[in-house]
């Protein structure tokens, strides 16, 4: 159901989400759908342009939470909000479709296509939304070119080192400038050197095209590229892991859209 008008995310808020609970094989949509808990009660405000760390041990929810707003997952209860659009009543063909057109994702493992070039794999979100040939080319290359690996365009991924096929995987999130990067333990796979540079064309991206980044962290150094983190645990906030249900207004600083969550219903907040 569609949140009434008065309840309506803040605007300058790119991405918000108000007491997801997500439960690993439960049924969608349900109160008190079976599995264990992925997320109990989140609540998040993300602004425009903004680099926001969620950090937290495996296990905690971090991954499920940027599935959830990014459409991937629909929340049992709760709401996200995109740019004031309810993602959380979406269709799988309309949540399909802002993923592929207002969102990139970067994980931890680079899902290069095998038989595709190196160019091809990054221009791959462009020449899906029916761009040109050449429009999606000379994109690609530009990326891969801030990443230094454009002397690999023209390769097949198989011919590339782990480090080399992350950074064709992040030139492929960035490629259509999304609003929205996703970010899901990037460098988990990286040394500190390839860390460090894939971290920071990610971060100047996002500086110089007011993109909005995820960061999915269990890694303090890299934690602290963001404008500002919060730590999960247990499918919680940190602050409230292990201390039962938290009411509103529970959250750091308080207020957000926790302060407006039904009596009784979790919502730990983690908006600033």
């Amino acid at each position: 159901m569609v949140a009434p008008p008065d309840n309506a995310p803040p605007d300058d808020d790119v991405l918000w989400a108000r007491s997801v609970h997500y439960s690993h094989g439960g049924s969608a949509r349900t109160k008190s759908g079976a599995g264990s808990p992925g997320l109990i009660g989140v609540s998040v405000g993300v602004r425009q342009g903004e680099i926001l760390a969620v950090t937290g041990p495996r296990g905690s929810g971090k991954t499920t939470l940027l599935r959830c707003l990014s459409g991937h997952l629909v929340p049992e209860q709760g709401e996200v909000w995109f740019n004031s659009v309810p993602v959380h009543t979406m269709g799988a063909t309309a949540r399909e479709r802002l993923r592929r057109d207002r969102f990139g994702w970067i994980g931890p493992d680079p899902l290069l296509l095998p038989e595709l070039k190196v160019w091809e794999n990054a221009a791959l979100p462009l020449l899906v939304s029916g761009a040109s040939h050449r429009t999606a080319k000379a994109a690609a290359c530009e990326w891969l070119d801030r990443l230094d690996i454009g002397a690999f365009a023209r390769k097949r991924p198989g011919s590339l080192t782990r480090a080399e096929s992350q950074r064709v995987a992040l030139a492929r999130a960035l490629v259509k400038e999304p609003s929205v990067v996703f970010a899901d333990e990037p460098t988990a796979p990286l040394h500190r050197a390839e860390r460090a540079l894939l971290l920071r064309t990610l971060t100047t991206a996002a500086r110089s095209h007011g993109i909005t980044v995820l960061l999915a962290t269990h890694d303090e150094e890299s934690a602290a590229v963001a404008d500002r983190s919060v730590e999960l645990l247990d499918g919680r906030p940190a602050a409230h892991a292990g201390s039962g249900a938290g009411g509103p207004g529970d959250a750091d600083g308080g207020g957000g859209p926790a302060d407006e969550t039904p009596e009784g219903q979790t919502a730990c907040s983690l908006s600033a």
